[in-house]
C-alpha cells in the first residue's frame, strides 16, 4: 500500500460499497476500537526498523502511513477540497508514537462530530462520511495485525472489528486484488477462523 494518503484514497474504490444487511453496524464506535487496537500495538514497538508483512515497509514506515491517513481526516470531514486539505497536512516529527496519539485523537474527534451522510471529497470521487469511515476502519484494523506480527504482540483482533471489516472486504474479494492495494488473496479453508479468512483476502497468511 502507498504511503501517500491521496493515492491510497484514489485506490480505494473497491472498499466503499458496504454489503446489504450491515446497517446495524456502529462504525463510529468501531473507529475508536480500531484505534485502540493500533495503539496497543504501537506501545509494543521496540524496533522501528523491523520488517512488517507489508514487505516494502518497516515498522516505522507502517506507523507513518497510518498516521498520515489520520492527518487528512479532520480537514476532509470539515468539507475542504483535496488541495485545501493538503495545505493543512504538516510534516511528521521523529516521535511517531507521539504523532500517532496526537492525530488519532484529532481524527476520532472529527469522526464523532461528522454526519454519516455528509459528502467528503476524495481523489477518486465524492463519497459519504460513512463510506470513508468504513474504508479507514478497515485500513487501521488490517494494519493493527501487521504491526502485531512485526512486534511479536498479540495478533488477536477484536471480533466485532473483524466481523465488520469482513462485510466490507468479502463482497469485494475480486476487486481488492485489481485495486492494487493488496497482494493476491491467500487460499484459506472455509472453516478457518474469520480473522484468518479476512487477512487472507488481503494477501496475508497468519498461519506462518
Amino acid at each position: 500500500m502507498t504511503t501517500d494518503p491521496d493515492s491510497t484514497t484514489a485506490s480505494s474504490t473497491a472498499m466503499t460499497d458496504a454489503s446489504p444487511g450491515t446497517a446495524d453496524i456502529d462504525w463510529f464506535a468501531l473507529q475508536k476500537q480500531a484505534h485502540h487496537e493500533f495503539s496497543v500495538r504501537v506501545a509494543a514497538i521496540d524496533d522501528w526498523s523491523a520488517p512488517t508483512p507489508d514487505v516494502e515497509w518497516n515498522v516505522g514506515d507502517l506507523v507513518r502511513h497510518v498516521v498520515q491517513e489520520q492527518q487528512w481526516i479532520p480537514p476532509l470531514l470539515a468539507g475542504l477540497t483535496l488541495a485545501e486539505a493538503r495545505r493543512q497536512v504538516e510534516p511528521l516529527g521523529d516521535d511517531l508514537a507521539a504523532e500517532w496519539h496526537t492525530y488519532s485523537a484529532r481524527a476520532t474527534e472529527a469522526w464523532q462530530d461528522a454526519q454519516a451522510d455528509a459528502p467528503v471529497q476524495l481523489s477518486y470521487d465524492t463519497v459519504t462520511v460513512l463510506d470513508y469511515l468504513r474504508e479507514q476502519v478497515s485500513d487501521v484494523t488490517i494494519h493493527s495485525w501487521d504491526l502485531a506480527r512485526a512486534t511479536a504482540a498479540d495478533e488477536g483482533l477484536d471480533h466485532t472489528l473483524v466481523d465488520a471489516v469482513w462485510t466490507v472486504f468479502e463482497p469485494q474479494r475480486d476487486a481488492l486484488e485489481a485495486s492494487g492495494l493488496f497482494d493476491s488473496p491467500v487460499p484459506m479453508p472455509e472453516d478457518a477462523p474469520l480473522q484468518s479468512r479476512l487477512l487472507a483476502l488481503t494477501g496475508r497468511d497468519d498461519r506462518r
